[in-house]
């Protein structure tokens, strides 16, 4: 019929990893009527639009990599931002998912149709219908800025880590850095010997614990390729000592003395300058935010060239940054470090069943079942949704459970001949007062800090606050009776 509406059987949302990886198990599964909708003009999520410089994954790189496609051949432990990319490129191809994404095609609106039973989509390239939608935009995809006063007056050059201006030449300059989050740590030494003067704006200091980067030898990716079993007990390994973090951030902070003995002992050793060291030791419980690995850093701060300045900002003038102290900072170039939205911009625009947003729903309270699914929401998975996501464990490894109950999910369906499914509100509401119940004595809320883990009346925000081997237990099959389904 003229004008009618393309439709999918299922339309996945983000070619990252979390898309890749659902497409990949879906077509295993039988399921080829899919197509993956990605705003950028190329896959790879956030590995894809993170370029700056020093970019590298914080997991290492055995871990943080597909069960299904181990990677003999990274050239680090701890992987580089092209290299991740390429992985993904390869993963894709190989398994011929490439072929399934449509590149430069934004999600505008995603409506749940209830006459229809299906998802009316726009999109920047037209519009579709499909049974299912399935999120996978993950959660570090919007940009966040600052709200500074005079900002709009500043004469100098601007951008944030997520988007990194290349073309501008930071040679001499004066540069201010607003932020010492997860990025800032990466960037900062790569940016410190270039620049005239480096101003770090820190609002807290980040706890730094050794990295132990290195890179790997020919003999030992020949091992990995001829010996698969060693890299599995090497992905083991890691699996094991990130899952340990777990003992502080859920089950007693009395477990973080060991690891913030770590952090302590670096700093002293690549920090001499007691008044330096005093303004970069945390005052809060390791922990209590995101730990970040590195060893560049603290020497990168303490050159110079490098002012760490821990007073708050007051002003942004035409050349300046004037802090709350009266003291003007010159500066050239202001490159923020702020981190990301805590919802991806996506969850603004799926509309659920009563007309309002998946975002809407989270402003209220953060909210789910399982990280995977959401009530008032048919039809619809997710990945990484609150309280899917873990603070002591690699993301891929979330992911993957997400994908096998996803996938059991729609061949369930498939099998009983249903058409729409949903989660139960009451089970929902169990699943959050659960959450809520084992969030309570958790680092993340009495560790003395602020961040992205909470909410702004001091809840948890979305980390799943028990082990990552028990939720993998919870997801391994679709548990149909937490769902109303109906032909």
């Amino acid at each position: 019929m003229p004008g009618q509406a393309e439709h999918k059987s299922i339309a996945i949302v983000g070619a990252g990893f979390a898309g890749i990886g659902l497409a990949i198990k879906l077509r295993a599964a039988g399921f080829e009527d899919l197509v993956i909708l990605e705003r950028a003009a190329d896959l790879g999520g956030t590995w894809q639009a993170n370029t700056y410089p020093g970019c590298a994954c914080d997991v290492p790189s055995q871990l943080y990599s597909y069960s299904f496609a181990p990677n003999p051949n990274w050239s680090h432990t701890y992987a580089p931002q092209r290299e991740i990319l390429e992985y993904l490129r390869s993963v894709a191809t190989e398994h011929g998912i490439a072929s399934r994404i449509r590149y430069s095609t934004e999600l505008l609106d995603a409506r749940w149709d209830d006459s229809g039973s299906q998802w009316r989509i726009e999109t920047s390239a037209g519009t579709l219908t499909a049974d299912f939608v399935l999120s996978a935009t993950g959660i570090f995809s919007d940009a966040k800025y600052p709200s500074l006063p005079g900002l709009e007056t500043f004469a100098g050059k601007t951008f944030h880590s997520l988007h990194w201006d290349h073309e501008h030449d930071l040679t001499g300059e004066r540069v201010a850095v607003i932020g010492t989050g997860a990025s800032a740590v990466q960037f900062v030494p790569e940016i410190q010997p270039t620049v005239g003067k480096l101003t770090l704006f820190q609002r807290s200091a980040p706890w730094i614990v050794p990295r132990l980067d290195r890179g790997t030898y020919g003999l030992e990716r020949s091992l990995l390729r001829r010996l698969p079993l060693v890299g599995k007990a090497i992905r083991g390994s890691y699996y094991t000592l990130i899952e340990g973090f777990g003992l502080i951030g859920f089950v007693d902070n009395r477990f973080r003395h060991p690891y913030e003995l770590l952090g302590k002992m670096q700093l002293r050793r690549q920090v001499s300058d007691s008044t330096l060291r005093a303004k970069l030791t945390p005052d809060y419980m390791i922990g209590c935010k995101r730990a970040i690995f590195s060893d560049a850093y603290l020497p990168a701060v303490a050159r110079d060239n490098v002012e760490v300045v821990t007073t708050g900002i007051a002003e942004v003038r035409a050349h300046s940054i004037v802090t709350r102290d009266g003291i003007e900072h010159p500066v050239d170039t202001i490159i923020y470090g702020t981190g990301f939205e805590s919802t991806p911009g996506a969850f603004q625009r799926f509309v659920g069943r009563d007309g309002r947003t998946a975002a809407e729903v989270y402003d209220e309270r953060p909210q789910s079942y399982l990280g995977a699914a959401l009530a008032g929401f048919p039809n619809f998975f997710c990945t990484l949704g609150p309280f899917g996501a873990a603070g002591n464990q690699s993301a891929i490894f979330m992911i993957e459970s997400q994908i096998a109950y996803i996938v059991d999910a729609l061949r369930t369906m498939r099998d009983r001949g249903a058409q729409r499914v949903e989660v139960r509100p009451e089970v929902q509401e169990a699943f959050l007062t659960e959450m809520t119940e084992r969030s309570r004595s958790t680092v993340w809320l009495t560790g003395g800090c602020q961040s992205y883990y909470t909410t702004a009346d001091g809840g948890n925000a979305g980390l799943y606050p028990n082990w990552s081997f028990e939720y993998r237990r919870r997801t391994a099959r679709f548990d149909i009776d937490a769902y109303e389904v109906s032909a």
